[in-house]
């Protein structure tokens, strides 16, 4: 018996991976985040599985659901949105997983980060631009923040910023972010990304919350940085004519010249 868990990506049904697909069809038990995993994702399931929407369960009555099916020998798939890495829950049900000795696979998802991008049509690491991404949120009341891991801090290394959980905090953002980015930096608000009623709204920090006016919630994804604006940057070396590389040697002199990789 293994509990198997699935990143079930952003909201798209068709976003799933083959490996969590073909998981899915396998598991006799299904365990689902109800709240934010799409209901056709669980036509995988074999028709005789037990499908348990956990959005109204504890952390408790979930391990309570693994342990019953672990004394059956029943295989679990535990759907969580987007990829297991960030804010899934995943760490603590892994704890306790190692505690009763059951073990466990991950299959990790398309993060929603990677969709919101994707509906942008934009790359978030441009040349001279920005080269990291920021992933990270506001405090909230399910967890608080460490100290050092502020909205201000992020900014002042120019990164691409992708703020979870935080359009309740929209105001405050702002007021975090503006003095290190200015006023006329680029922001894009994408809402439900990948599901039919996606919603995207683009601005700078001196505009967006006058944009948003309230009208999104909870599943709102914030993207902060000039590489959104898709202008004033470098092209990459990598396709330059004149950039020598093992697949492109530019010389007979080349370090590259010989190699058969």
């Amino acid at each position: 018996m293994t509990v198997h868990f699935v990143g079930a990506g952003p909201g798209a049904p068709d976003l799933l991976t083959l490996r969590g697909r073909d998981i899915i069809a396998a598991c006799q038990v299904c365990l689902y985040a109800g709240s934010l995993v799409p209901e056709a994702v669980l036509g995988h399931c074999p028709r005789d599985a037990r499908i348990v929407n956990t959005a109204p369960l504890s952390l408790d009555q979930i391990m309570d659901e693994i342990a019953a099916a672990h004394a059956q020998g029943l295989d679990v798939v535990r759907l969580h949105s987007g990829d297991l890495s960030v804010w899934s829950a995943m760490g603590e049900q892994l704890r306790r997983l190692r505690a009763m000795g059951i073990p466990y696979s991950v299959t990790p998802g398309v993060p929603s980060f990677a969709a919101a991008a994707a509906a942008l049509g934009t790359e978030l690491t441009l040349p001279g631009l920005a080269q990291s991404v920021v992933l990270t949120r506001t405090p909230g009341r399910a967890s608080a923040m460490p100290e050092g891991e502020t909205l201000a801090n992020f900014a002042a290394t120019g990164a691409t910023l992708c703020i979870h959980l935080s359009i309740h905090n929209l105001r405050q953002t702002v007021a975090d972010l503006q003095p290190a980015y200015g006023g006329d930096c680029p922001v894009a608000v994408v809402w439900r990304a990948t599901w039919p009623e996606q919603r995207i709204l683009r601005g700078t920090l001196a505009t967006i919350e006058g944009l948003v006016d309230g009208t999104m919630e909870r599943t709102a994804l914030i993207l902060v940085g000039r590489a959104l604006g898709g202008e004033g940057f470098e092209e990459s070396c990598l396709y330059a004519v004149d950039y020598d590389r093992r697949f492109r040697p530019q010389s007979a002199d080349s370090v590259y010249a010989d190699s058969k990789e």
